[in-house]
């Protein structure tokens, strides 16, 4: 074994959550890209699924070589076992396979999970070690309880679409942020529990909720409007509350994305961006508070100098003046992107239907190499998960005669 092929070996038998177990009743983004990160760390995670049809993300569209988008980002380096856990014996499997578990993570329906019996207070007993995350959209009691909660709706319901968009028109984010928020808060709160275990030998009750996960995002606004004061408004692009920070057309039709912090550098950039030092002196744009109040004015003076230009141009004589700045990307460009190119972020990953490469995750201690083991096909993992609890051939082909797997 070359040096290299040691090295890789000894990463990938050191990955902080190698040994740990997670068993996860999910569905849809919130619980499985939780899941994904555990996995990536090393944890076996064991994805329950219902036999014929699964996770209902495997339907969303067809877009990577015939599979879902949305399933092949959340759900590699996991193993999927098909339970119909309406028969008796699926039941009795899914406890077996949870009393030896260090985490149970579910986001069924409200009370779903208590119906199986495993709520946390069933399992404890059985399993004083295991960690339980229950994922809703508004949590376990209070009014809305048992409202359905899809990402729009949470986007909705924490003021997310009132503060993005234009001032004619409310925009929702162009991806599932409730589901995200609610997945990291998770993860994060699985990776706590598992160190408080340490501790004290004794696993602990996680409840994340997606209102409340996209609340917390949503602090800016919340403080911003501070007894009753007026919100940020929509500004599109642009920041709602630092000026000049957004879009910018130049004069070859592209965008400059542009982004000022602070009083230095608004002075470099009039001097040796627009070429107008004497701009600074204007007292309708003295101070960011001012330069907001009177965006209108002041855009027309950047765009008229900015159309000038090309946007080449201007980025050059931006990052020369040290000023933050950026392009529109289209997702094409994102995966060509220089700077992931350039740091080996991408790896291949099979899929049932051939590889696709995927980014490495963004956080893993130096000296470990993350999962990026194949996403799996439904019910791909069930024998040999049924077989380590100690069921034989015969039984195993008895509950697949009977659909129950």
């Amino acid at each position: 074994m070359n040096a290299h092929v040691a090295t890789q070996a000894r990463a990938r038998s050191d990955r902080p959550l190698d040994g740990i177990t997670v068993v996860s009743l999910e569905h849809a983004i919130a619980a499985p890209f939780c899941t994904r990160q555990l996995a990536d760390l090393g944890a076996r995670v064991i994805k329950v699924e219902r036999p014929g049809v699964g996770d209902f993300a495997r339907a969303y569209d067809e877009r990577v070589d015939g599979l879902a988008s949305h399933f092949i980002w959340c759900n590699r380096s996991k193993e999927s076992l098909a339970l119909d856990l309406k028969h008796p014996e699926a039941k009795a499997i899914l406890r077996d396979l949870v009393a030896k578990a260090d985490v149970l993570v579910q986001n069924l329906a409200p009370g779903a999970a208590a119906r199986l019996g495993l709520s946390e207070e069933v399992l404890r007993p059985e399993n004083p070690r295991l960690v339980v995350c229950d994922i809703s959209g508004y949590g376990p009691d209070g009014p809305y309880r048992d409202r359905k909660a899809y990402d729009l709706l949470i986007q909705s319901e924490a003021g997310f679409l009132s503060v993005t968009g234009t001032p004619e028109e409310e925009v929702k984010a162009g991806l599932s942020i409730a589901d995200i928020a609610a997945g990291m808060y998770a993860y994060s709160g699985i990776l706590s529990a598992l160190m408080k275990r340490e501790r004290t030998g004794r696993g602990s009750h996680i409840e994340v909720s997606m209102l409340e996960a996209l609340g917390e995002w949503m602090g800016f606004p919340l403080y911003y409007t501070h007894q009753g004061q007026e919100p940020p408004r929509r500004t599109g692009a642009s920041h709602a509350t630092i000026f000049p920070y957004g879009p910018f057309p130049s004069g070859d039709g592209r965008t400059v994305m542009l982004g000022l912090q602070n009083e230095r550098e608004w002075a470099i950039f009039c001097e040796k961006v627009l070429g107008q030092p004497d701009l600074t002196g204007d007292p309708r744009f003295a101070t960011n508070v001012l330069r907001v109040q009177n965006r209108e004015a002041l855009t027309a003076v950047i765009v008229a100098g900015f159309t000038q230009n090309t946007a080449e141009a201007i980025t050059a004589r931006l990052d020369e003046a040290g000023i933050a700045n950026a392009r529109v990307r289209t997702m094409a460009e994102v995966r060509e992107h220089p700077q992931l190119r350039a740091r080996g972020r991408w790896r291949d990953v099979e899929t049932p239907n051939g590889q696709v490469a995927m980014l490495l995750p963004p956080a893993m201690p130096k000296g470990s190499e993350p999962r990026m083991d194949p996403v799996p096909a439904l019910g791909a993992h069930s024998a040999g998960i049924l077989a380590e609890l100690g069921l034989d051939e015969t039984r195993i082909a008895a509950l697949r005669e009977a659909r129950a797997i």
